[in-house]
């Protein structure tokens, strides 16, 4: 079992940067791709970005590559998202998911193993 918390959400003018960051319980870390996507009301829930189990891979969204970085630390049992040059668009609740796999080519929600509860990304105008 692994437990996911999010954290790191809030309100942010267009421009601006956020990190969000996901704690994982449990020993195993380091044995799961690790990944965020987000839901924005009315919407279904998309892919944001992964990373292997090592951190040598990783994969974004064609909406978030060259803004997004995602980054893992496995002696922290922690994956990062840092966000810059956040758009209004990108205004919804961001979720960290776990993969028991090493790739980071998975990118379904369905695929994942584990998730967290989210944390809510507001971007204004």
């Amino acid at each position: 079992q692994v437990q996911l918390v999010e954290s790191g959400g809030g309100l942010v003018q267009a421009g601006g940067s956020l990190r969000l960051s996901c704690a994982a319980s449990g020993r195993t870390f380091s044995t799961y791709a690790m990944h965020w996507f987000r839901q924005a009301p009315g919407k279904e829930r998309e892919f944001v970005a992964a990373i292997s189990w090592r951190g040598g891979s990783t994969n974004y969204a064609d909406s978030v590559k060259g803004r997004f970085t995602i980054s893992r630390d496995n002696a922290e049992n922690t994956v990062y998202l840092q966000m810059n040059s956040l758009k209004p668009e990108d205004t919804a609740v961001y979720f960290c998911a776990a993969k028991r796999v090493y790739s980071a080519k998975y990118s379904q929600p369905e695929d994942m193993d584990y998730w967290g509860k989210g944390t809510l990304v507001t971007v204004s105008s």
